[in-house]
């Protein structure tokens, strides 16, 4: 198992892209500290992941609280005697262009895509530094390596996520620390809602899934799980500061 006796953090796990990665670094071995806003399924997966022979606690923590945020990861650092992989993956999507998208979605959008991931990145670093090892992967998006008309607050703080893990990336490679960007295309998860409305529905949705992107479907969780796995493992040991954009070609 390529993450044994590992110990993962990750908010935003209770469901889709964050419930995969969560299940596939269980089983792989890890010790995943799961949570999510909502309590109730982020100990919904915990239960699943223990279900499959695995290891796993639960936490209802929102990563707009810093202080919250700050406690749940230095916590499991203090609890545990250790933090091996963060992945900071909890976010938001709000759609609309500058006339549309208003001042608070704006604030809001950097609150969720930005600011979380530095509070979190910021907690680990303690922990990680003292065992002069760890991974941290923050969830950004394809969004981060193009601009999608009519999502301004989106694309935008994408953009700056990915800035902030190369910075990270080159300020602490001596640590031992690596930081890199997860940037998935479109997957079918609840979390589309904003390009679904900008789009207008479901339907024009699935045709631009079919029509625009490359390969012609939408990716799935389990194969971002799949990426979420080489980014937390020593698999990608030598890799730092990367944007790792898995999205069918949609952005090229």
């Amino acid at each position: 198992m390529i993450l044994k006796d590992r110990l993962a953090f990750v908010t935003g796990a209770g469901s889709g892209i964050g419930r995969a990665g969560a299940l596939a670094m269980a089983r792989e071995g890890a010790l995943v500290v799961v949570t999510d806003r909502d309590g109730a399924a982020a100990r919904a997966v915990a239960a699943e992941i223990a279900a499959a022979g695995g290891r796993a606690e639960a936490q209802a923590v929102d990563v707009a609280d810093d202080a919250a945020l700050t406690e749940a990861i230095a916590g499991t650092a203090a609890r545990h005697g250790r933090l091996d992989i963060l992945h900071s993956h909890a976010g938001v999507q709000v759609s609309g262009g500058l006339a549309e998208a208003s001042v608070q979605e704006m604030d809001l959008s950097w609150r969720l895509n930005v600011r979380a991931h530095f509070v979190a990145a910021k907690a680990a670093l303690g922990p990680m530094r003292a065992q002069r090892r760890g991974s941290i992967i923050v969830t950004a998006s394809n969004s981060g390596v193009q601009y999608d008309r009519g999502m301004i607050a989106y694309c935008t703080t994408k953009h700056a996520a990915i800035a902030m893990v190369r910075q990270i990336a080159v300020d602490h490679a001596r640590d031992g620390i690596r930081c890199n960007a997860l940037c998935p295309g479109f997957v079918d998860t609840p979390f589309n809602a904003g390009f679904q409305a900008q789009m207008g529905g479901r339907a024009a949705l699935e045709n631009y899934v079919a029509e625009t992107i490359p390969m012609g479907r939408w990716g799935s969780v389990d194969e971002i799980a799949e990426a979420i796995l080489y980014l937390a493992s020593d698999r990608s040991a030598f890799m730092t500061g990367h944007a790792l954009v898995i999205d069918g070609a949609e952005s090229l």
